[in-house]
């Protein structure tokens, strides 16, 4: 459950863009200022539910009075029809309100509905579906949230909470060893360090660097394919070494449960919050 002070100021910054300089004109001119309002947050499809603080914060914000029933919690699974939330509010209020809490609802069950999608997929096989920082601009907190609700797990949040060496890094500093033990001399005993390799040639190399105690926490396997990783993962074992083995790159529904069964821990998949739909949801007066 994500903090109320972590999801206000997205909520406060859509409204915002949404009210503009002169606010909801077409509430104000259509909806006697007295009216109150009742309506239902219904799924059209089936999905996993993610986001509903963002309904209750959304409709707080313009009605600070209005009465709330929140029907589900983040991490259930609906069927289409099902209620979500319940509201009676000032109708003014309520209509200004809708949208916003419609994007971010519909936005979050979608992630948190692939995700579920994902983690079924690999069930069974020890590997754990993770996302990346693929994530929309000012909606990292959310969409992660929404990747945990759906079963998956949080990759690095930022660039600030664990080191992840890319090629590019390799590159400027000569080479995996020499990158590996800038970061080493660098960082204090919490901080993990992630490698990424781009074929067994690398991989070997800091299979070297682990077993001497010198290596990186966790080996990202970039690209590889279900042969390559196979391969990692034997080496791995047969070095009876500890270190963690991610796979990433090109992952999708059809490919996941594959990349799961040789033996890998984790597999990153981006497309859980760049190309996740949003889930249809409507708001329903009565």
């Amino acid at each position: 459950m994500l903090p109320d002070t972590l999801i206000l100021p997205v909520i406060r910054a859509a409204l915002t863009e949404d009210l503009g300089r002169a606010g909801d004109v077409t509430a104000a001119a259509c909806i006697p200022a007295t009216a109150r309002m009742r309506a239902r947050f219904v799924a059209r499809k089936p999905g996993v539910l993610a986001g509903i603080d963002c309904v209750r914060l959304t409709v707080l914000e313009m009605d600070p009075k209005a009465s709330i029933d929140l029907r589900m919690k983040d991490g259930d699974a609906f069927e289409a029809g099902a209620v979500l939330a319940e509201v009676e509010a000032d109708a003014r209020a309520f209509l200004s309100a809708e949208r916003t809490a419609l994007n971010l609802l519909g936005r979050m069950c979608g992630i948190a509905t692939l995700t579920r999608s994902y983690v079924e997929a690999v069930a069974g096989t020890g590997a754990r579906i993770a996302d990346t920082r693929k994530t929309t601009p000012g909606l990292r907190a959310l969409e992660k949230h929404a990747v945990r609700c759906g079963g998956g797990v949080n990759h690095r949040f930022g660039l600030d909470d664990a080191i992840l060496i890319k090629d590019n890094h390799v590159v400027v500093c000569g080479g995996v060893v020499e990158a590996v033990r800038a970061a080493r001399a660098h960082v204090g005993h919490l901080m993990k360090i992630e490698l990424e390799v781009d074929g067994l040639g690398q991989f070997e190399q800091a299979l070297e660097m682990v077993a001497a105690g010198t290596g990186p926490d966790v080996i990202m396997l970039d690209n590889f394919d279900n042969a390559e990783l196979a391969e990692a993962v034997k080496l791995r074992r047969d070095a009876s070494l500890k270190v963690g083995l991610e796979a990433s790159g090109g992952v999708n529904l059809q490919t996941v449960r594959g990349i799961a069964e040789t033996g890998v821990d984790v597999i990153s998949v981006g497309a859980l919050t760049h190309s996740a739909p949003v889930l249809d949801i409507g708001l329903d007066a009565f």
